[in-house]
């Protein structure tokens, strides 16, 4: 792991650029080192390194898309639990009665998931989850770049399995598990405030002052 960590400096020392493929390369060896290293250190220690490192299955590859591109394509995955289904329920049949529809797709689940996601945009579903019984879950957003825009109805029988992640310009991710390590990385802070021996090198105060 040194001389993996020796030669990601290097490479970021000496990088060509924002998307250097070099760098790129050795952050995945370095990743690939750390891994190793951390099961290593667990199964003969019982012990765990301080950080952690994205693998590379989990990091984009760098940009590789055209410099100057004349179409993009916007990509959004939103995870929804149906935490309260009668609220569901409810706000569904509420769109039929005022539809004046007489079906009954209100009375299931699906059906009302249905009624829900045709009556209102994704994005007031996502602002007003909790009134319709929902809670989210994990969400990504990805923007790909590319030459020129597909044909009309080029895609439309799978529109999730052409994305080529050397395309994608940014991603913005959501997701529970940052939270998590956000509230770990406070927890952690206050253990070191409250630990008696982190105040072993302070001076005494003057109890004459």
């Amino acid at each position: 792991m040194k001389t993996a960590l020796d030669r990601h400096l290097a490479a970021v020392e000496s990088r060509s650029g924002d998307d250097d493929p070099a760098v790129y390369e050795a952050f995945n060896q370095l990743a690939a080192a750390a891994e190793t290293y951390d099961e290593l250190l667990y199964d003969r220690y019982d012990e765990v390194t301080p950080f952690e490192i994205p693998s590379a299955e989990e990091a984009l590859p760098p940009y590789a898309g055209p410099e100057e591109p004349n179409a993009l394509s916007v990509l959004i995955r939103r995870d929804y639990a149906v935490a309260e289904p009668q609220r569901l329920l409810a706000h569904a049949q509420r769109i039929e009665e005022a539809d004046d529809e007489s079906s009954e797709a209100s009375g299931t689940v699906h059906g009302a998931l249905g009624l829900l996601f045709g009556e209102y945009e994704p994005d007031e579903i996502a602002s007003r989850h909790k009134e319709f019984g929902l809670e989210e879950g994990d969400s990504t957003l990805w923007v790909t770049a590319s030459d020129e825009i597909p044909d009309p109805g080029e895609w439309l029988e799978a529109p999730f399995e052409q994305v080529d992640p050397e395309a994608v310009v940014c991603r913005f991710d959501v997701s529970a598990v940052f939270d998590d390590d956000e509230e770990d990385d406070e927890d952690d802070g206050l253990e070191t405030a409250l630990d008696p021996d982190a105040d072993e090198d302070l001076e005494p105060l003057d109890a004459d002052r």
